[in-house]
C-alpha cells in the first residue's frame, strides 16, 4: 500500500522477495562515521545504533517529527513507521531542523508484527496500567539491561509506542518481550507520543556512554585556593565596608563577621573569587568617601 505523501516506490518489499545479502539494510556510510558528542552524535557500532523507534499508526505528522527531534537529540538514527495517518518528509523536515539522516531511512510497514519481526528484543511503552501479565518496568531500570541487550550486536531492539489516542493494544503488547511504564500522576497519566520517546531515550543515554559527557565549564578555569592572607584581608576590607555603611548598627560586629567568614569558608573561594570580593568591599568604601567628600 501506499502511506501519504510516501511514494508507491518508498514501500516496503517483503524480505523474502529480496536477494540474497540485501535483507538487511546496511547502515549508512555517514552515520557509521559520527562521532559520540554530548549533542547526542552516534557513535560507530554504539549500542545506539542498535535501537530502533517504532511508531504504531501514530495520527499527527507533528508528533512525528518531535519524535524524530527526540531521537536526534539522543543519538538514535532509526526510526519505523506502521499505517501512519500522515507523512510528509519536507514538513517533518521543517519541524525537526537535520533530521534528513532520519527521514532519509525511515522503513514502512502495514503491521506492527512485521515492523518488529527481526528484532531480537522488543519493549512496548504503556501509560496505561493493566492487570495482565507483561513484564514490567521502568524506563530507568529497564535502560542498563537494553543497553546490555543492544551491545551484545545479535540485532536490532525494537522500542514500539503506540498511536496517540489509544497507545497500544494488549494484542500490540503481546508481541512485546517488556512493557515500560513511567510513573506520572495519577491525574494526568497521558504523555505526549514524543514525549514518551524523549523519556525513553534520555534513560537510554544516561545509562550508556553518552551519560558521561562532561559538564560544561567556565571559560577561566578555577584557580588556586585562596590563601590564608588573601581571606583575612577579605574580611578585613569586608568589616571595614559594612561600618562605612552603618549596616551594623544594633548589631555585634564580631558576631556578623564570624557569619560571614563561615558563609565565605563554605563556599571554598580562589584567589580569583576572593580578592573580587575584596575589591567589590574596597569599591563600596571608596564611593561614599566620594560622595560625602572624606579623604
Amino acid at each position: 500500500m501506499a502511506w501519504p505523501g510516501v511514494p508507491e516506490e518508498n514501500a516496503p518489499v517483503p524480505e523474502e522477495s529480496m536477494p540474497a545479502g540485501e535483507q538487511s539494510r546496511p547502515v549508512p556510510e555517514e552515520r557509521a562515521a559520527a562521532a559520540d558528542n554530548p549533542m547526542g552524535e552516534s557513535v560507530p557500532g554504539s549500542p545506539y545504533d542498535q535501537f530502533i523507534i517504532v511508531l504504531n499508526e501514530p495520527q499527527n505528522l507533528i508528533n512525528i517529527a518531535a519524535a524524530v527531534r527526540a531521537m536526534l537529540n539522543m543519538g538514535l538514527r532509526r526510526m519505523r513507521l506502521v499505517r501512519p495517518a500522515e507523512f510528509d518528509t519536507y514538513r517533518i523536515a521543517g519541524i525537526a531542523h537535520g533530521s534528513e539522516p532520519i527521514l532519509d531511512d525511515i522503513e514502512f510497514y502495514d503491521t506492527l508484527g512485521d515492523a518488529v519481526a527481526d528484532a531480537v528484543h522488543v519493549v512496548g511503552m504503556t501509560a496505561r496500567r493493566r492487570t495482565a501479565a507483561y513484564v514490567w518496568q521502568q524506563p530507568r531500570e529497564a535502560a542498563p539491561e537494553l543497553l546490555e541487550i543492544a551491545m551484545q550486536g545479535e540485532g536490532p531492539v525494537a522500542l514500539v509506542f503506540g498511536r496517540e489516542d489509544k497507545g497500544l493494544s494488549n494484542e500490540d503488547l503481546d508481541l512485546c518481550d517488556r512493557a515500560l511504564t513511567v510513573p506520572t500522576d495519577p491525574e494526568h497519566w497521558s504523555l505526549n507520543l514524543a514525549q514518551a520517546v524523549l523519556l525513553i531515550t534520555y534513560e537510554l543515554r544516561m545509562a550508556g556512554p553518552g551519560g558521561r559527557a562532561p559538564l560544561p565549564t567556565h571559560r577561566k578555569a578555577a584557580g588556586r585556593k585562596a590563601n590564608s592572607a588573601e581571606m583575612q584581608r577579605l574580611f578585613e576590607e569586608t568589616e571595614v565596608a559594612l561600618h562605612a555603611i552603618d549596616f551594623y548598627k544594633k548589631r555585634n560586629p564580631e558576631a556578623i563577621m564570624r557569619s560571614l567568614r563561615a558563609i565565605a569558608r563554605r563556599a571554598d573561594l580562589d584567589s580569583r573569587e576572593a580578592n573580587l570580593l575584596r575589591a567589590i568591599a574596597i569599591e563600596v568604601r571608596k564611593y561614599l568617601d566620594r560622595m560625602l567628600n572624606r579623604p
